[in-house]
């Protein structure tokens, strides 16, 4: 879930320090084009494009993928709070623990995924981004965002780096989730399994995705994060307010007004159903990226 907004403060601070410092037309104009590139990257969503070199499926399962080791971080570390909502005990990882899960990530990576059927490939794929995420936080714990981190030079996040090497190929978590889950599986329910570590995120589940329950937890995350405010809302004014992932991938979500609240009245309540019904206002959309970590 990599698209961003400018509001972070040190992104200010640096285009604050930036201006100040500009002493040439020239460079004011570099400055300038460098800042418009900047904020069009930061609100873009990028689109599904299929990876052909993913679209490789064994034809009948041959192997048995183990998540145990997964399951029982996910055991320890996984908190609720009382409306649901799952955060991560980042600053009580163990040394041990961080091992265990880096091993993990290794047992998926050193996988050839086309020896899995399509539907092993689903879990596989979800699992190895969701603790993949946990691991870069945990490489530069502590912060207060995922956007802090990352290769480039703004640092506003690691999902265009490289972080994974699979197959002999370097693997970025963007490539995972919009070259191969979006595109190969086609399904919107699908960013509902997948955790970015911010607040506005759908849950990061307590169980391991696997062959059995991948569509049964996908489906329980989405009916938890519409029918939760970080996902589906009303303010005092009586207007809709949205996650801004609906807005970021609306291309999934249905591309008309109808098609999302199809969607959303789908997996809502009987409260919140009815009140999305009625409505026929405008929609504004949120996001918070704050650390998804109890304070």
């Amino acid at each position: 879930m990599s698209p961003l907004r400018p509001e972070s403060k040190a992104q200010l601070n640096f285009l604050f320090t930036g201006f100040k410092s500009l002493t040439s037309p020239p460079v004011m104009l570099l400055f300038f084009l460098l800042v418009y590139a900047q904020s069009f990257l930061l609100n873009a969503a990028p689109s599904k494009d299929l990876d052909p070199r993913w679209a490789e499926f064994a034809a009948e399962k041959s192997i048995d993928l183990d998540h145990q080791n997964w399951q029982l971080f996910l055991d320890k570390y996984v908190i609720f709070d009382d409306q649901d909502q799952s955060y991560m005990a980042y600053e009580k990882v163990s040394e041990q623990d961080k091992l265990a899960l880096d091993n993990y990530i290794d047992y998926l990576a050193n996988l050839a995924p086309r020896t899995l059927t399509k539907k092993q490939q689903l879990p596989y794929w979800i699992n190895l981004y969701n603790a993949k995420t946990i691991s870069l936080i945990l490489d530069s714990y502590p912060i207060k965002s995922i956007r802090e981190i990352g290769d480039s030079w703004f640092k506003s996040g690691p999902w265009d780096d490289k972080v994974l090497s699979i197959s002999s190929r370097d693997v970025s978590l963007n490539d995972i989730e919009h070259r191969i889950l979006r595109p190969i599986y086609q399904q919107a329910s699908i960013h509902y399994a997948l955790n970015c570590a911010s607040y506005s995120c759908p849950n990061l589940n307590a169980s391991a995705f696997t062959l059995e329950n991948a569509q049964i937890l996908v489906a329980e995350n989405a009916r938890q994060y519409i029918n939760h405010a970080r996902g589906v809302s009303f303010n005092n004014k009586g207007e809709l307010v949205l996650s801004s992932i609906y807005k970021w991938y609306k291309e999934d979500f249905g591309r008309t007004y109808l098609d999302l609240i199809t969607h959303l009245i789908g997996y809502s309540d009987k409260a919140l159903g009815e009140k999305l019904r009625a409505y026929d206002g405008d929609i504004d959309y949120e996001y918070d990226w704050n650390l998804n970590e109890l304070n």
